[in-house]
């Protein structure tokens, strides 16, 4: 008996360009029908094509993360180190360096995974379920399980759950913002034939996956399912690329190179002294050991990931989760913030704004999107009782004419609709007007839908015996059906003229113009309500729409701009509409500074683009690949760039970045995926937040660097001092280790927990290339190393003059340095203001930590077997408090310092004003 041969079905990814066939072919293509598929060649498709699903990363395991803390440039530094001292035999010393390595990467491991929970429980995925024609039969089935060649039938609210063409739809409008960025919906028709090269937002017989259906019913067939959709090109853009280094990485890798280096010199030249003077190999290696615990910040890599861990749960807080934990710094570094419009800065939801009377001033129209209170404010203040009644009838027939529904529920209001008609029903409660009532009042007789090819929309109802029509549609259809228009003063003959200049000037600042008319008909014995029928109508008024800004974008821009961060908008609206937003936000002040996707493809090579993205703040009808563009350009401008969006299309952008941040609520898997930060609020200003929280966290790394590098570039003055004297090590490596990682450990923990100091974002970002070590850093390191140092020099000297034995020169002077980290951890809070402005109690782990380092040390004093490992003793109390009074030197030293600069800056702030 012969097998019937296996049918062979047509791959979505070598599928023609669907919206340039005809539905027949696309049918015959897919080999299936108008009745869908069967049941087991739906099967068997799944298992050919896959699930309906776009592929996601695999978290890395515990022992991944746990050997990834082993990959900084610091800690190979400190590995060998602790090689060195294995070779010589000095176990404590290997131990302690094996021990802060344990610590670093424990801690390292439980933070990165606690982001990655929060991020994934953020991520929850929602089950879609589709409705599918299968044999004929309409079946409700997981979108997941969708296959080429299904037959689709979708409607108002629902997710389009693949690309399809559509073989037949009804009154449908797409919300494609996910993919193009235009807030608009798409009107979707299957008459005609798309350009084989026409962008998405134009190809209006195809329905995309992710997009939304707002209005309208549709039949289409699936084309492309999980990575064939253009969803799923724009996810397989970002899937294994790496992302951009963090800044603090950068700075971090250069910063330990640096410190490699000096290492390597420092010891090569004291190993050569040492040598040249008869001192034996194993001492000389001692005294390299001795060097490297001294010079190398063993606290940094602890105190670093805690700083950056701490600032990854303060942002939590305020709605910032963190993917990656170096992106906490990372936001408050960035110099640009390049963001999505719809959704980011606006709420992505269509509102009334504007409404003109013919002839008259714009009236302002206040109150959030779907919330309907507000008010209707002319230049002069409240309407006169002429426009009030203006205003009731315009809004009366606004709500006739409207297929939308609005009403209120326990948790809030809930409408149902097209966007146009919601927003207008929304006004028309603002002014006291509901539909319910105003159909109530004048029963409803017969309607005419909205249709794209119609481009209006009316209701026809009773009043006092009369029917009366209401319309709402584009201007250029209302207009030949009017004779007169209203006015404050009657109704008077039409003037087309001033109307249409009133549109183009509402057209101009962004709006979406919406005209409204009615009028008294008259319809025949057995007469069905038509278009015929409307003329001889009564101009009303226009209502201009937009999607508002976010009640806190204006002011969270302002912020970045105090802040020095500079703001750019990327957005897929017209340039008019684009330009009206960012003018509201004070983005922008003219037209030029709005740069259109076309612009940027016209630019001749890279350096005419980077110059037009250079003196550009606006970017309008820009693609997914130019959003990346933009970025990279940016990038080579020298600039750290933060990209903030919700959008499928926002995805690149948001791995080239140094740092991506997607909106939660809104957001889509793809830009939540991608993003090294999430906003759970959906708030701009939970953005600020973090660059807030990034330039506190940053600061507090380098209050860390600075306790930390200079306490051991003062034990390198000590031992250099000592080298070149011929007197004995000050210290032993033991000893070193136990000020750095016991004593000199709690307190750089405990620094990295200092709050803000209030003046975070009322400085200017830090250029992109500076380093950790400004010059700043460099005057107070260099300054302290020397008190520190050469006092703790004069104190061992003077010890071994008094008759003090060796060791008990070195106790004293093991003191001594204790107490001189205790009290320079102070001078670590503020690199400006005084120690004594700081109160103690803001930071109590700083405080109490400090007592705990100096108790901890006198109790090692008194403790046999760690005062024998560390050779040392306990000291009087009169000893203790000559060592106090040479340890507060560093104090007044480093307040005179500060206290120096602030007068240079005031001076020279007075000197620039003058000038």
């Amino acid at each position: 008996m012969s097998k019937t041969p296996p049918v062979t079905v047509a791959t979505t990814s070598t599928l023609p360009a669907p919206h340039t066939l005809p539905a027949s072919e696309i049918l015959s293509i897919l080999d299936s029908s108008p009745n869908g598929l069967s049941h087991a060649d739906a099967a068997s498709r799944l298992q050919q094509y896959g699930r309906n699903a776009l592929p996601e990363a695999e978290p890395p395991g515990m022992a991944t993360v746990f050997l990834h803390q082993f990959t900084s440039p610091l800690i190979y530094v400190l590995v060998a180190a602790a090689l060195v001292s294995l070779v010589i035999r000095e176990w404590s010393d290997a131990g302690f360096i094996c021990a802060v390595l344990l610590l670093n990467a424990i801690i390292g491991t439980v933070q990165e995974f606690s982001a990655q929970r929060a991020a994934t429980a953020l991520q929850q995925l929602v089950t879609t379920c589709s409705r599918v024609l299968r044999a004929g039969d309409t079946h409700e089935c997981n979108a997941e399980e969708l296959v080429p060649g299904d037959i689709v039938l979708l409607e108002s609210g629902e997710r389009v759950p693949a690309d399809m063409r559509l073989l037949s739809c009804h009154d449908l409008e797409v919300d494609e913002s996910l993919l193009t960025g235009e807030s608009v919906a798409v009107f979707k028709s299957v008459d005609g034939m798309p350009a084989t090269d026409s962008p998405l937002g134009d190809r209006f017989n195809m329905a995309f996956a992710g997009t939304l259906v707002s209005r309208g019913r549709a039949r289409g067939i699936v084309t492309g399912t999980a990575l064939d959709t253009e969803l799923g090109h724009i996810a397989s853009v970002v899937l294994g690329k790496s992302p951009a280094k963090a800044p603090l990485l950068v700075r971090m890798e250069r910063f330990t190179r640096r410190v490699a280096i000096l290492i390597g010199v420092a010891a090569l030249l004291m190993a050569m002294v040492a040598l040249s003077r008869g001192m034996p190999l194993n001492e000389i290696f001692l005294l390299a050991v001795a060097l490297a615990v001294s010079a190398i910040p063993e606290g940094l890599p602890v105190a670093l990931t805690v700083a950056l861990a701490i600032g990854m749960r303060r942002m939590a807080r305020r709605h910032v989760i963190v993917r990656r934990l170096l992106a906490v710094e990372a936001l408050g570094s960035c110099t640009v913030i390049a963001t999505d419009k719809t959704g980011t800065l606006t709420v992505n939801q269509l509102t009334a704004r504007r409404l003109v009377f013919p002839g008259q001033e714009s009236l302002e129209i206040t109150g959030k999107s779907l919330e309907p209170e507000g008010r209707f404010l002319t230049p002069q203040g409240a309407p006169q009782p002429a426009e009030e009644a203006m205003l009731d009838r315009l809004c009366h027939a606004a709500v006739l004419a409207n297929e939308g529904s609005l009403a209120q529920r326990d948790h809030g209001w809930v409408s149902h609709g097209d966007a146009v008609d919601v927003a207008l029903l929304v006004m028309a409660h603002k002014a006291g007007v509901t539909q319910a009532e105003a159909v109530s009042a004048m029963p409803e007789i017969a309607t005419i839908p909205f249709e794209s090819e119609r481009l209006f929309s009316a209701s026809l109802n009773e009043k006092e015996g009369k029917e009366v029509a209401s319309v709402k549609g584009a201007l250029e259809r209302l207009l030949p059906m009017c004779s007169t228009m209203a006015t404050a003063y009657g109704e008077v003959a039409l003037a087309p003229t001033v109307i249409e200049d009133q549109a183009l000037a509402l057209a101009a600042r962004g709006y979406r113009v919406m005209a409204i008319a009615a009028g008294s008909i008259r319809l025949g014995p057995g007469e069905m309500f038509s278009e015929e029928h409307l003329g001889g109508l009564t101009f009303i008024g226009l209502v201009g729409l937009i999607d508002p800004l976010r009640p806190e974008a204006k002011a969270a821009v302002t912020a970045c701009r105090a802040a020095g961060i500079r703001v750019a908008m990327l957005t897929g609206d017209h340039p008019a509409t684009a330009f009206s937003i960012a003018r509201e936000l004070e983005l922008v002040s003219s037209l030029d500074e709005v740069i259109a996707g076309t612009d940027l493809r016209q630019a001749a090579d890279r350096a005419e683009q980077d110059r037009l993205i250079g003196q550009a703040r606006v970017f309008a009808r820009v693609e997914p690949q130019q959003k990346l563009q933009i970025v990279q350009s940016l990038q080579r401008n020298g600039h750290f760039v933060a990209v903030s969006g919700d959008g499928a299309n926002d995805a690149p952008a948001l791995r080239a970045a140094q740092v991506g941040v997607a909106m939660g609520r809104s957001g889509t898997d793809v830009a939540r995926e991608t993003a090294d930060l999430i906003i759970t609020d959906d708030n701009f200003a939970s953005i600020v937040a973090g660059v807030e929280e990034g330039r506190i966290a940053y600061a507090n790394v380098r209050k860390v660097i600075f306790l930390l590098i200079s306490t051991g570039a003062a034990e390198l003055v000590l031992f250099t001092l000592a080298l070149l004297t011929a007197l004995p090590l000050p210290l032993l490596a033991v000893q070193l280790l136990w000020l750095n990682l016991v004593t000199n450990g709690i307190q750089d923990v405990a620094l990295a927990f200092e709050p803000g100091e209030g003046e975070e974002l009322r400085h200017r970002p830090r250029p992109p290339k500076e380093s950790i070590f400004n010059r700043l850093m460099i005057e107070r390191v260099i300054l302290s190393a020397l008190v520190i140092g050469s006092i703790a020099f004069v104190v061992f000297q003077s010890l071994l003059e008094r008759g003090f034995s060796l060791d008990e020169a070195r106790n004293g002077t093991l003191m001594l340095m204790v107490l001189f980290e205790n009290i320079h951890v102070f001078n670590s809070r503020s690199e400006s203001l005084s120690t004594f402005r700081h109160n103690p109690l803001r930071n109590p782990l700083l405080l109490f930590g400090t007592l705990a380092a100096q108790l901890i040390h006198i109790a090692a004093m008194y403790t046999p077997w760690i005062s024998d490992v560390l050779h040392i003793q306990p000291i009087s109390p009169q000893h203790w408090l000559e060592l106090l009074g040479f340890a507060l030197s560093v104090l007044v030293v480093m307040e005179l310092h500060k206290a120096l600069r602030r007068w240079l800056t005031t001076r020279n702030g007075s000197a620039s004003a003058a000038a």
